[in-house]
């Protein structure tokens, strides 16, 4: 019978998910994946510099069990940057960030990641439409609903991208404090970057207005997803 799998403390969170050699295309690279306990032994061990009795520490595993997964996350890294592959950093738990590092995490989230809140849409107003493609959308807007103050994340990058659109979106949202989507339709690959990201998502929310999505979300009528639409 196989030994159940010890919980492992994840404090941190990458602020990108995927990283790619620049000048040449997503749809010509092969991806490697780092788990996010791999990035969280990096992050303590060669950001940090914690020796392997502290890090182990820190991510509540033996020192044994820290030292094989910085081996493999350094291995991973290793083999991105001499093969020139993409690198994603997936999040297998299941968890989101916020579920995976409660302590460090808890507090932003409530003064930003919550209260902030992204629609796919055709244009950068409250007016516009709600734009049904995740990845290929025109763009975000960034909404604060405590206070209705809103932003433009324009998203022609990922729609110039014929491989990856999805994943570059999703690095978007969380690089712009999101934590919710609303939108249309989001792919596997691009719900999983958003999950690891912290990000709950509103799926199936076209045929209206930016504005009228956010009121939908601020009278609890958002049903968050499990699983991609697309």
């Amino acid at each position: 019978m196989p030994r159940p799998r010890k919980c492992r403390r994840i404090e941190g969170c990458p602020r990108a998910l995927f990283f790619k050699p620049h000048g040449i295309p997503l749809r010509e690279l092969t991806e490697v994946y780092m788990p996010m306990d791999g990035f969280e032994a990096l992050r303590l061990s060669d950001y940090e510099g914690l020796g392997m009795e502290d890090g182990a520490e820190r991510m509540h595993v033996s020192r044994h069990t820290f030292g094989r997964i910085l081996a493999d996350a350094r291995r991973t890294v290793a083999r991105a940057l001499v093969e020139g592959l993409a690198l994603y950093i997936a999040n297998d738990s299941g968890l989101s960030c916020a579920q995976l590092y409660p302590d460090r995490m808890a507090a932003h989230n409530k003064e930003l990641c919550m209260t902030r809140i992204a629609v796919t849409s055709e244009g950068p107003n409250l007016t516009d439409r709600v734009d049904p493609r995740f990845g290929r959308a025109g763009g975000f807007v960034v909404v604060d609903v405590e206070t209705m103050a809103s932003s433009y994340v324009d998203n022609g990058a990922s729609q110039a991208m014929s491989h990856g659109a999805g994943i570059q979106a999703a690095e978007n949202i969380v690089n712009a404090g999101a934590g919710v989507l609303l939108t249309g339709y989001v792919g596997p690959k691009a719900f999983a970057a958003l999950k690891a990201g912290g990000v709950k998502i509103g799926q199936n929310l076209d045929n209206m207005t930016v504005a009228e999505a956010v009121d939908l979300y601020n009278a609890g009528k958002v049903e968050f997803a499990d699983a991609p639409n697309k």
